[in-house]
């Protein structure tokens, strides 16, 4: 889309290219992206980075040994390194952490055990290396400060409750707020493993960890396949019986259309990024999405499904879908929304549901088929 919005962005990002003087400090060079537009990093002499998020802030690193310069702007958070014990809050960066082997670092979280799909996370709160200090909007400041928290890092639901964030920061704890949500390339998403990684040290690792997923995501782009023309669904039915789907321009629709598909239905409004989805009713979904060559089941909201039958149970209109009576039904793990480490992985998956002649296949990374 060329909207206003982004266009003024764009602007702005350009502008952002001029480096910010900080005293004492020289420019060195600034972080290479490939996909992410919502943060920078320009870094100076003697291992000084500047992180700068989009509508959040400025962060500047400073390494072990060394201090803030005199004279650093107010509104510029200082984060100094060594990180230990980080109190996280937003879920999607636990895979960003464990893909750059920095889940140590992470001592307070803000998701209790149960909730963790991610094995490392749930395996550091049972053995106590984790400990859970609080959900977003009710943080154990107690326990946060005895800890000795270095940095919370908080999604943007934080702005529901700017009390939270102003006692933090009263505490001397920066806040970081992460909008990887708000990108609009899913490897853009990924991409922000790099942004951790100047925290905690990891660049090299990082790159090549994001290597890899730009590689799986470059050979589907560069396949002879590359565009199929196969429709796909992607949706849950929720507790009241409506379908659930993604606007067109989230990640998950952009994921399926760089995996060579074409998303529907094509007609759900623009993803605003605050609400990346919305409720039709059963109808409507039926008239728009019945003739879908392929449906995918997003299992993360209640539970996975292994059977077509199961699927029915949730609304009989599905017996009438082409990809019902064609056996072309495949349902995500429980997972899928924590593990934004993967998603060149996920790209893949897309693809090869959509391009395998194997019937044979019903075991994915991320997805399996429905029987």
């Amino acid at each position: 889309c060329i909207c206003t919005v982004c266009t003024a962005y764009a602007a702005d990002k350009d502008n952002a290219k001029t480096p910010v003087d900080i005293p004492g400090l020289t420019y060195d060079h600034s972080m290479e992206l490939s996909y992410a537009e919502e943060f920078s990093v320009d870094y100076y002499n003697d291992g000084y980075a500047l992180i700068t998020i989009d509508q959040e802030g400025q962060f500047l690193v400073v390494p072990e040994g060394k201090k803030a310069p005199k004279g650093l702007e107010k509104d510029i958070t200082v984060i100094q390194q060594p990180l230990n014990n980080i109190y996280l809050v937003a879920t999607s960066a636990m895979d960003l952490f464990r893909a750059i082997d920095g889940i140590d670092s992470i001592r307070l979280s803000g998701t209790q055990e149960n909730g963790w799909y991610i094995q490392e996370a749930k395996d550091a709160m049972e053995s106590g290396k984790m400990i859970y200090a609080g959900k977003y909007n009710a943080p154990d400041y107690e326990l946060i400060l005895n800890e000795g928290c270095g940095l919370a890092i908080e999604s943007t639901m934080i702005h529901h409750n700017p009390e939270v964030e102003e006692k933090l920061e009263q505490f001397g704890i920066p806040v970081m707020v992460e909008r990887s949500s708000y990108e609009s390339h899913p490897l853009g998403r990924t991409e922000w493993m790099k942004l951790y990684a100047v925290l905690l040290g990891k660049e090299d690792v990082a790159e090549k960890a994001f290597k890899e997923q730009t590689d799986k995501l470059d050979k589907v782009l560069t396949s002879d396949d590359k565009d199929t023309g196969k429709t796909v669904a992607f949706f849950y039915i929720n507790s009241t019986g409506a379908a659930n789907v993604r606007k067109n321009g989230d990640y998950v629709s952009n994921m399926i259309e760089l995996a060579g598909g074409k998303y529907v239905p094509e007609d759900t409004g623009e993803s605003d990024n605050a609400l990346s989805t919305m409720n039709m009713q059963m109808e409507e979904f039926y008239a728009k999405a019945k003739d879908a060559d392929y449906i995918i089941y997003n299992s993360t909201i209640d539970g996975e499904l292994s059977t077509i039958d199961e699927l029915l149970a949730k609304s009989n209109l599905l017996a009438d879908f082409k990809a019902v009576k064609d056996g072309n039904v495949w349902c995500t793990g429980k997972n899928l929304f924590q593990e934004t480490t993967e998603l060149g992985t996920m790209i893949e998956d897309i693809h090869t549901i959509l391009t395998t002649d194997d019937d044979s296949l019903d075991e994915l990374a991320y997805m399996h088929k429905l029987k």
